[in-house]
């Protein structure tokens, strides 16, 4: 795993995340709409804080098997033949009955029949009453929060970055992990309490963190590029993603990791409640946010500065840049790299002036009679400049210099 990281960061090894943003714009886009079609199909499956009813839970020494018929069978004794009831346990011995809104007598006989049904006092059995105004009180402040929240990001990423599209990336990224989170809650039947909201505010941060992440690096390795112009915008962008991988997905297991062992321990012992609605939310969000830090920010951000005027010209610089790079590294030993660096430039994108190089070089060096120009020890390049002796390649031909006993005589 070292090994791959450290390739990956020095570019050894490479992921065309940029290359192939089409196949993850695709797959993102089913994904979202599987999940937009949740609230169709079934909607989400909110708490009793923001539907309204009553609530009911009986302490006994420890539920019985079928705790949840037999809830149920006692609730529908007072409530009729047609009432409904949500039935959990929490901590393994109390068991929790959600009904609908039920009145003051109706709820003390739901509460001695669930007494005994359960073989417990009255005294351990408790009722409230929960108005969905208070859930509605709290879907606002939320709803506000994160409206707040979007803006004032969106607001310092562009600042931060110097570029709006950076921040819209971003925020795409955010809308995409929200979609599909809450999409997922729809299709599981998951219970969206006033927890869970703050579970789904909570990923909204780590998620914009992770994507600040990688922006940083995409934004040292394009001004680089940007100042030597030998590496394209996309090119320098997918280079960061790449050199973030790893660390992308050690934090996300970093993270995950305890918040498995509360889903396990409250899946298993605790039973519903504030906790394991927390870290249910947290644990969906966080996954499916590191696949948009990587997959989906970066890709956009290259597809939205495509058409930039100093993109358009980065990569032309870059471009030029490359064929030079190839006509030197297919330029025979003894030509010059200041004559192949003139053929490049010259415009010859076809390679003519590249294969040409080598039939003049030729041509001088092959013919029977020597030239004036080799008589007096000048040679003569590939553009077929003249060049002096002692500009000639070899040992470099010293003028001789007269010795002192001889200087000044006939």
């Amino acid at each position: 795993m070292a090994q791959w990281g450290n390739d990956l960061y020095t570019g050894d090894r490479s992921i065309d995340f940029v290359g192939k943003s089409k196949t993850w714009y695709i797959a993102s886009a089913v994904i979202m709409a599987v999940a937009a079609l949740g609230f169709v199909v079934q909607g989400l499956n909110l708490s009793l804080e923001f539907t309204g009813g009553s609530e009911f839970r009986v302490v006994t020494q420890g539920a019985p098997a079928s705790y949840e018929d037999d809830a149920t069978s006692a609730v529908r004794e007072v409530a009729g033949g047609s009432a409904s009831a949500n039935v959990t346990t929490i901590g393994g011995d109390t068991i929790r009955v959600q009904t609908e809104e039920l009145d003051g007598d109706e709820s003390r006989e739901v509460a001695r029949e669930l007494a005994s049904t359960f073989g417990v006092p009255q005294s351990e059995v408790s009722s409230n009453f929960i108005g969905p105004s208070w859930g509605a009180s709290v879907s606002q402040q939320a709803l506000r929060a994160l409206v707040v929240f979007l803006v004032i990001t969106t607001a310092l990423m562009a600042l931060y970055y110097r570029n709006w599209k950076m921040a819209v990336a971003s925020m795409v990224a955010l809308a995409h992990d929200m979609v599909i989170t809450v999409g997922i809650y729809t299709w599981t039947g998951f219970e969206v309490s006033p927890a869970t909201l703050i579970g789904f505010l909570t990923v909204l941060g780590y998620s914009l963190y992770d994507t600040v992440v990688v922006f940083d690096h995409v934004k040292e390795n394009t001004r680089a590029a940007f100042q030597n112009k030998r590496s394209t915008f996309a090119h320098a962008a997918n280079l960061a993603v790449n050199q973030t991988l790893v660390r992308s997905i050690n934090t996300t297991v970093i993270a995950v990791l305890p918040i498995v062992a509360v889903l396990i321990i409250g899946f298993a012992k605790l039973g519903p409640g504030t906790l394991l609605d927390l870290s249910l939310a947290l644990f969906i969000g966080m996954t499916v946010g590191a696949f948009s830090s990587v997959f989906i920010a970066t890709p956009l951000l290259v597809d939205l500065r495509r058409k930039d005027p100093e993109v358009v010209a980065l990569d032309k610089a870059a471009g030029k840049h490359h064929k030079a790079s190839a006509v030197r590294e297919r330029v025979p030993a003894g030509v010059s790299a200041g004559a192949a660096a003139g053929s490049a430039a010259g415009g010859a994108d076809d390679g003519s002036a590249v294969t040409e190089a080598p039939s003049r070089a030729t041509s001088t060096t092959e013919g029977t009679s020597p030239s004036s120009s080799e008589e007096s020890g000048e040679g003569q390049t590939v553009t077929g400049r003249k060049v002096h002796k002692y500009a000639q390649s070899g040992p470099r031909n010293q003028p001789k210099k007269t010795a002192r006993n001889g200087r000044g005589k006939g």
